[in-house]
């Protein structure tokens, strides 16, 4: 192929390489200029004309991407018609969008000039909707390259298939434990239901027992007796381990453990089992979420009839951080995404230091008193009000209020740490969507504790309240969102968000820390030493 500028009279035979516009009419680019196209030209004043002449080993650019696109097409998928050098791939059904990676890289890697763009491999398409397109960069190609690329797809097998989704029945098994709500149950239950319906599945078996071995074990045989071909497990208490109480289930059941974890976020703890052909998921916490994360990655494979290996899983990790993803999100919904959570500050600081036998809340620690490290964590964390409720030492603190922090003043502090709370609470603004609440008492928490609760707080995936821990201990200060405040307004006595914990371990989320800082408070004289 010659790219070049020739005078107007040799151009008779040359594909137009640009536009060009002429009185009373428009040669479009790609146009093979006719005797009467050069006459046009001349009288229009266009002295030359760029173009291209092809030879004896080029394709034509329309030739060369069908002949890619017939290549790479497998069963599901239908072609456009040619133009321009290209040809549109589109998926013929519903179904799952499988990808021969590998060939794709090879026939790009081949030339620069023969592309294929695809969309990425696993996609849930809809019938007609594009899934490829192959493009020939310029005006042909040599014959010998897309031979090449063409024998590559053969040898490949299909490159390009969507597969249609099956039509599963699905049981589903959840598990309670003492102070779970129904509504939990019933809402993983509707998630469940139309996760499964938007692959073609059905949940045709539900079965509530306790978080137990035995109890699960007797739920899946329930579950294979009803015939389900598909058995997914939601468990009260996260899986930490393959001998944890659902795998254990499972095997119990007669099933084996295929894979635990998979690099996705969220998603993470996933695990995959079997018994026999039908496939067992017990699903990580983020399934009771209708938000896109790891579970539908393999629930989209098991539905399609694709097989699924522990190697498979373990290759998910290039884009699976789907917590940053927004799956095709309206414009409210990604705006309202890209906004980071408002978390208020509250430092509770009125008790009577009874045990201390004086106000230790200003005593000395570290060059400061002790209450006015909590204020640290709070205003180096960005949480936004920092709110101070003080008691008993409100005029003792209020002189030591760095700016950025307002004081409230708890009315009655001897009812218990209760009171503080609600205190605190009823004096954050309503725009909050959480609250960290932090112990005066605590002076070895730093902001950087602070940050890395706020850093897992996502309520819509499950983690509504982020609770540290350090070598499988609880500690504080915890974050609690908001749809919890009435129920912590409604607290008596002594108690705290500790209740709450007891009462949603769904949707509590535990924050591995780096010391035992967040389990260190001051009571006692004693309890100075070291801090």
């Amino acid at each position: 192929m010659i790219f070049s500028a020739v005078p107007v009279e040799q151009a008779e035979g040359l594909t137009l390489a640009h536009s060009q516009t002429l009185p009373g009419r428009r040669l479009r680019k790609g146009t093979v200029l006719s005797a009467e196209d050069v006459q046009a030209l001349r009288l229009a004043g266009i002295s030359s004309v760029t173009g291209v002449r092809f030879d004896e080993t080029d394709l034509p650019e329309d030739e060369a991407a069908a002949a890619i696109a017939q290549a790479v097409a497998g069963p599901g998928t239908t072609l456009g018609p040619a133009t321009t050098g290209r040809v549109n791939l589109f998926a013929e059904h519903r179904g799952l969008l499988m990808i021969d990676t590998a060939a794709v890289d090879a026939i790009n890697l081949k030339d620069e000039g023969v592309t294929l763009a695809t969309l990425p491999a696993f996609s849930v398409v809809q019938p007609r909707q594009m899934i490829a397109t192959a493009k020939i960069i310029r005006f042909a190609a040599d014959r010998s390259i897309i031979e090449d690329c063409t024998a590559l797809a053969r040898d490949a097998g299909p490159v390009l298939r969507v597969l249609p989704f099956r039509a599963l029945k699905a049981g589903l098994i959840l598990t309670r434990t003492p102070g779970m709500k129904d509504s939990i149950l019933s809402g993983t239950i509707a998630v469940t239901a139309a996760r499964l319906e938007a692959l073609d599945s059905h949940l045709v078996f539900e079965h509530v027992c306790t978080h137990d071995e035995s109890a699960i074990a007797l739920g899946i045989s329930a579950a294979l007796a009803e015939g389900c071909d598909l058995i997914l497990i939601s468990g009260a208490s996260a899986t930490g381990d393959r001998a944890d109480v659902v795998p254990s289930a499972i095997t119990a059941a007669g099933g084996s453990i295929d894979h635990f974890g998979m690099p996705v976020d969220p998603g993470n703890l996933l695990l995959l089992g079997r018994l026999g052909a039908v496939p067992v998921v017990n699903l990580p916490g983020c399934g009771r979420s209708p938000k896109l994360n790891g579970l539908d990655w393999v629930l989209r494979r098991i539905a399609a009839g694709v097989e699924i290996t522990s190697e498979d899983i373990m290759r998910m990790g290039v884009g699976g951080l789907l917590m940053e993803i927004l799956d095709r999100p309206s414009p409210r919904q990604k705006e309202e995404a890209k906004a980071a959570p408002r978390i208020a500050g509250l430092v509770l600081a009125a008790g009577r230091s009874s045990r201390m036998g004086r106000n230790k809340l200003m005593m000395e620690v570290r060059g400061k008193p002790m209450v006015a490290h909590a204020l640290d964590a709070a205003l180096g964390s960005n949480l936004s009000p920092v709110v101070m409720v003080a008691g008993h030492s409100l005029a003792e603190v209020s002189r030591i209020l760095p700016p950025g922090v307002a004081l409230v003043r708890n009315p009655s502090p001897d009812l218990g740490l209760s009171s503080s709370l609600i205190t605190g609470l009823q004096a954050l603004p309503e725009d909050v969507d959480g609250v960290l609440i932090l112990l005066g008492d605590m002076p070895l928490v730093a902001p950087r504790h602070v940050r890395r609760l706020i850093e897992a707080f996502d309520p819509t995936e499950g983690r509504a309240i982020c609770v540290p821990v350090w070598h499988g201990r609880r500690g504080n200060p915890v974050l609690l969102a908001r749809r919890f405040f009435p129920e912590l307004l409604g607290l008596t006595g002594d108690s705290g968000a500790r209740r709450l914990i007891a009462d949603y371990p769904e949707a509590v989320y535990e924050v591995e820390m780096d010391d035992n800082a967040i389990l260190t408070d001051v009571d006692t004289v004693e309890d100075l030493v070291g801090v």
